[in-house]
């Protein structure tokens, strides 16, 4: 095949893609099993898209070392705390906060070009003086490490806040 043709084709295909995002067709559903059940957060996903601090709560996951991340700490009042994660959460691109409870929060990341839905979830553990994570990719099986770099970039974020 000519590179001509090749080239043609990579254009397209980008182009097919960045119209399909506009129209919100990478978006994806939210999980219906999103909160804190029996004091967990939902498990990783069965691809290697998604983080969560309860990896190790999970040990049938098939991709639990992939997983596998640090949950937010903090001293202080647990109340303080969610506020600051808020506040961090509310001044990041793409973010946006769903829901926000004294003990949880819930927030979507949107993608900028082709608006990718990722779900990110924040549960308090005050007596153990952290804030559980997940940060799941909606669609696709792979995240090329989106969904840690966005925890680490909230870690970094939150404890700047201190």
């Amino acid at each position: 095949m000519p590179l001509t043709n090749v080239l043609i084709g990579g254009v397209a295909l980008g182009a097919a893609l960045f119209l399909a995002g506009c129209a919100g067709l990478l978006a994806g559903s939210a999980p219906a099993d999103l909160g804190v059940h029996k004091g967990l957060l939902k498990a990783p996903s069965k691809t290697r898209n998604s983080v969560t601090s309860q990896a190790d709560r999970f040990p049938e996951a098939k991709y639990r070392d992939y997983a596998r991340i640090a949950p937010l700490a903090f001293s202080g009042e647990p109340a303080t705390a969610m506020a600051r994660l808020a506040t961090v959460l509310e001044g990041m691109d793409g973010a946006v906060v769903v829901t926000r409870q004294p003990d949880y929060l819930y927030a979507t990341f949107t993608t900028r070009w082709l608006r990718f839905v990722d779900d990110v979830e924040f549960a308090l553990d005050a007596p153990a003086g952290v804030i559980d994570v997940r940060s799941a990719s909606r669609l696709g099986a792979e995240d090329f490490g989106t969904n840690r770099r966005r925890i680490e970039a909230v870690r970094s974020a939150f404890d700047a806040g201190r």
